[in-house]
């Protein structure tokens, strides 16, 4: 019967649809109050996406009329396509390093095949089921690259700020440098500008939420810098407008020798997509208490990102602020995001030549603003107080990110956590010499009141058996002095064991057995038992020599002891 109902849930899994948007399973059922509710959410949360989408496109280095379009239609795929409820997308800050280099670096060709690149990616990852793989980055290692990103973005809009003109800087020390020599020049109209902007964005929350302070910033400063009449850049002046049409189909420039240079950024670009979108689902699941299909997700992620640059967009992910407001505004299914991304779509096809007035310090303010939510900065205090080691990762991996790149700062900061993490678990791991003196166990395991017949020695394991860890094994075999006829091995706290691991029991097993002394092996759990069943060493140890228990073990070791002393090793 177990059998069967195995089969049958088995069958249920493999047959559910591989490809399975939460839009569509939500469709049944959908009731008028619901889009009621989807409405006036998608057009909240439009107006706030706005701004954003217009300054993401220009920090990546490419023009607001494509910032927009990216929100627009990679924020639709997404909501059509994806495995949240409530996830709204679109270009976010995150990205902001990692495009700005492509693009300086290749052009627009570039940034659009790496993101297409990088859709493909995680495509593949949702394809093999690899959604939750992301989820085990480390928080000191996410938090830490997060911060260091908040650092590029607020540095990057600087100048814009305050209306420096600079040479462009390969790297963020660079544009610190840059700054602090050409602080003299501040165009001091583009600075009150953005200083206005700045103030609205903090203050304006304190007396009302329902108006986004982005929008009231954009719109107060652009009629001010228009009344007055002051010579500030705006979207006009610098980018000739906002075209007011459709974008048309742009296909990449495609070379091998081009993929081979953007392979890294394009798995850099997978990497935080994935990351930043499944952690933004995580936050709505617990705020809507709701659950996302992590898969599902990574395909509809891939599919957006390989289709916006065909309209001349960049790369897309779940944007954790908009998502956030998104649930506070009462939205109930995927079609909030659909309403957001057609509210931007009306507002380029009906409102574009106001958006061209806005001043770029105004939109740099934007950025500032988020640079300055995103950091979290309370978590360095609270990693000090909490860990040091956890606390080092995350200062690592700010670091190089700051003073290198994202990829730098992820891999650096993830090879740290591997070492520490590794280090962590090898100082877990113990094999100890047992005696009935020495034992702490309590209960029918305890070895303490048991008679151990002379020429048996226990050895216990404690902890997983890796890599890491398994010399212990021979450090503590070869500590031990005496000449054992029987060694028992007792691994009921061996949670976990490797190939590593296995071969330390090999190698000590074919020592034991050409000294001629018989190996026990005591409440083997199923991970470890798997491992040496695989690897055939649990028939060359004999399975009768695997007990179930330390009385199974001692008795069976007496039965050894009393055939050697009868002339019959064969009892072994």
């Amino acid at each position: 019967m177990a059998v069967a109902m195995r089969i049958v849930c088995l069958v249920k899994v493999e047959s559910r649809p591989f490809f399975y948007p939460k839009f569509v399973r939500l469709l049944r059922g959908y009731s008028r109050a619901a889009f009621f509710n989807d409405l006036s959410a998608g057009l909240t949360v439009g107006i706030i996406a706005l701004p954003l989408a217009i300054g993401f496109g220009i920090a990546s280095g490419v023009t607001p009329g494509q910032g927009l379009w990216t929100a627009i239609v990679g924020g639709l795929l997404i909501s059509l396509l994806g495995g949240s409820r409530h996830q709204i997308g679109g270009p976010t800050g995150a990205f902001v390093p990692v495009l700005a280099a492509v693009t300086a670096a290749h052009g627009y060709d570039g940034l659009a095949l790496a993101t297409m690149m990088a859709g493909v990616l995680l495509v593949l990852m949702g394809a093999f089921r690899l959604g939750a793989l992301l989820k085990y980055i480390p928080y000191p290692v996410v938090a830490g690259f997060t911060a260091g990103i908040a650092v590029i973005i607020f540095l990057g809009q600087v100048p814009e700020f305050l209306g420096l003109v600079l040479p462009h800087t390969g790297h963020t020390p660079a544009l610190f440098m840059e700054i602090v020599r050409h602080a003299t020049a501040v165009n001091w109209h583009t600075a009150a500008i953005g200083a206005l902007a700045l103030t609205i964005l903090f203050l304006w929350p304190k007396l009302t939420r329902r108006v986004p302070a982005s929008l009231v910033a954009v719109v107060a400063t652009t009629v001010i810098a228009a009344w007055l009449r002051w010579d500030v850049a705006t979207i006009q002046t610098k980018f000739g407008g906002i075209p007011s049409g459709l974008p048309g189909i742009h296909f990449p420039r495609v070379s091998l020798a081009l993929i081979r240079e953007l392979l890294a950024p394009a798995l850099t670009i997978a990497a935080l997509g994935g990351i930043e979108s499944l952690l933004s689902a995580t936050v709505a699941d617990g705020m809507a208490d709701t659950r996302h299909d992590s898969n599902q997700e990574l395909l509809g992620q891939g599919l957006a990102n390989f289709l916006t640059p065909l309209i001349g967009g960049f790369a897309v992910t779940g944007a954790i602020a908009r998502t956030a407001a998104n649930i506070r505004s009462g939205a109930r299914t995927p079609v909030a995001g659909i309403v957001h991304a057609l509210a931007l779509m009306l507002f380029v096809l009906a409102g574009a030549k106001y958006a061209s007035m806005i001043p770029l310090a105004a939109l740099s303010a934007v950025l500032i603003g988020v640079a300055l939510r995103m950091g979290e900065w309370d978590t360095f205090g609270e990693m000090w107080r909490a860990s040091r080691t956890d606390f080092g990762v995350l200062l690592a991996a700010f670091a190089l990110t700051v003073l290198f790149d994202l990829t730098i700062g992820v891999g650096g900061g993830l090879l740290i956590a591997a070492v520490l993490f590794l280090r962590r678990m090898e100082s877990v791991t113990q094999v100890r010499l047992l005696t009935p003196e020495n034992d702490t166990e309590t209960g029918a395991n305890a070895v303490r009141g048991k008679d151990v017949p002379d020429g048996v020695v226990l050895f216990r394991f404690e902890g997983p058996l890796f890599f890491a860890a398994a010399e212990k094994l021979e450090s503590a075999l070869s500590a031990h002095s005496g000449r054992p006829r029987i060694i028992i091995l007792r691994m009921r706290h061996v949670p976990m064991m490797d190939a590593t691991g296995m071969k330390a029991i090999e190698v000590a097993w074919e020592k034991m057995h050409r000294d001629g002394v018989a190996v026990l092996v005591t409440a083997v759990q199923p991970q470890p038992m798997k491992v040496l069943f695989e690897s055939g060493l649990a028939d060359r140890i004999g399975l009768e020599n695997f007990c179930a228990d330390i009385d199974d073990a001692l008795n069976r070791a007496r039965k050894i002891l009393g055939a050697a002393q009868d002339g019959n090793p064969g009892a072994r």
